[in-house]
């Protein structure tokens, strides 16, 4: 019923037909009546998903309103591009439209929920399509509220925006090999991704795909490791790592190995773990009781793998915790990258630290996994920070930094980490087909490039 909705307010409303201004127009008013009601979905997105206070409030509410602000103007976009003079066979002028590519499948994750609706869900408005969301089964709450917000302002007309919840092995099969629907975008794991790629695949439908990474964060030997260590920290325990371009596989030179570890364990032992709604909370609960057995089941492959444990998560002993889904931080050391703890995705607070020696190296280990989301270089000479980020080969690369995702800037992953990008106009692009009209100059028909070819003369 969704995909009927979505396919007729494509096919018959006057959604479409709007000019890009209008459309901007409407998309700014919802942004403002979603603004209107940031704690109502700040409280959704800490109560539903674990997220801390200060993380629901100070990052994943706000920063998703900046981005669907950032595709309202996008909306505003001239649909018309030039193309370069065309002189043979003869004149003729030449024009590309950019269109909306229609119905939209939408999958997103539980880590993220609000932030990855409005990835999803402010481009594909912003160009003109319709769109049909299936938030995680583990974290519809955010997204609902912000659907029901938007329905509330009556700006859309019906069935240009619907929200499906359910199981992803009922709806997104539906989702993938309905012909009523023209694209997928999806974000969560590289598996999962693999099988909407194939599903897709029976319309030959466009796919955009968010998958998963193992991303690298190098330390130089010049940086500054007060920024470095609680830097390489961020990266990591950010959402309990629970994020797909996480820095978890942290590599150290060998010059610094002991004293970086040495911090590292000092600083990682002083984070916060507790109820996700305390605004001293460092680390919240993880997801789900699954999710707390799988972290488990890693730490012990890392054990069994002979990594070295310089910080041993466990479970609280807080009894105001003891029936959560909370693990303390995890650090590892002595790790080789062929291990199963730095190669596969842990989604828990889990950091492999790997030694290397010269910078060859370094790249080298980076680049080894099947993986290329993001990647992080620490150091204070900057030009040589960028020489090796250059080296990598991912679709973020961060200096002195981590996490920082602007509405304006392109991510996405190189490997199995994804295809296509989402934000900024690259995200916005994504969603929008692209017309050649081609008009002659040269309209008798002797002068005619194909006159001689099929049409026999008289």
């Amino acid at each position: 019923m969704a995909i009927r909705a979505a396919r007729t307010a494509f096919d018959e409303s006057e959604w479409v037909a709007l000019r890009p201004s209008q459309r901007s127009e409407l998309l700014h008013k919802i942004v403002s009546a979603l603004e209107a009601r940031q704690q109502e979905l700040a409280d959704a997105e800490m109560y539903n998903g674990g997220c801390t206070w200060r993380k629901a409030n100070l990052m994943d509410i706000p920063v998703g309103l900046i981005n669907f602000r950032h595709f309202a103007e996008l909306a505003d976009s001239e649909p018309i591009e030039s193309v370069p003079q065309i002189t043979f066979p003869a004149m003729s002028y030449n024009h590309v439209r950019r269109e909306p590519i229609g119905v939209c499948g939408q999958i997103i994750p539980w880590n993220f929920p609000f932030l990855m609706a409005i990835w999803k869900i402010a481009p594909a408005l912003a160009a003109g399509c319709t769109v049909v969301l299936k938030p995680a089964s583990n974290t519809p709450l955010s997204a609902l509220k912000m659907v029901e917000i938007i329905h509330e302002t009556g700006l859309l007309p019906p069935g240009v925006l619907n929200l499906v919840t359910g199981p992803g092995e009922v709806v997104g099969p539906e989702l993938c090999t309905s012909p009523l629907v023209d694209k997928i975008a999806f974000t969560g794991s590289t598996e999962v991704g693999r099988g909407i790629m194939q599903q897709a695949a029976s319309t030959i439908k466009k796919v955009t795909l968010e998958l998963g990474g193992k991303s690298p964060s190098i330390l130089l030997d010049d940086a500054d490791l007060d920024l470095a260590i609680d830097g390489s920290l961020w990266a990591t325990f950010m959402h309990n790592g629970q994020a797909c371009e996480s820095g978890t596989r942290l590599l150290v030179p060998s010059s610094i190995y002991d004293e970086v570890v040495e911090r590292l364990v000092a600083r990682a032992s002083r984070l916060k773990v507790g109820i996700a709604s305390s605004g001293e909370t460092d680390i919240g609960p993880l997801i789900s009781a699954s999710q707390l057995r799988s972290v488990e089941e890693y730490i012990q492959i890392g054990l069994a793998e002979g990594a070295k444990p310089a910080l041993l998560g466990s479970r609280p002993t807080d009894p105001e915790l003891q029936n959560g889904f909370f693990i303390t931080p995890t650090i590892f050391t002595d790790v080789d990258n062929s291990m199963r703890i730095a190669q596969e995705e842990v989604f828990g607070p889990v950091l492999v630290v790997i030694k290397y020696d010269g910078i060859d190296e370094a790249v080298r280990i980076a680049n080894d996994t099947i993986y290329g989301l993001a990647a992080g270089v620490w150091g204070r000479d900057i030009e040589r920070c960028m020489s090796v980020a250059q080296q990598i080969r991912a679709g973020t690369i961060w200096i002195n930094d981590w996490h920082v995702l602007n509405a304006e800037a392109p991510f996405g992953g190189y490997k199995q980490s994804g295809i296509g990008r989402e934000l900024g106009e690259w995200g916005f692009k994504e969603y929008q087909e692209i017309k050649h009209i081609h008009v002659p100059l040269n309209n008798n028909r002797q002068t005619k490039f194909w006159f001689d070819i099929v049409v026999p003369q008289e």
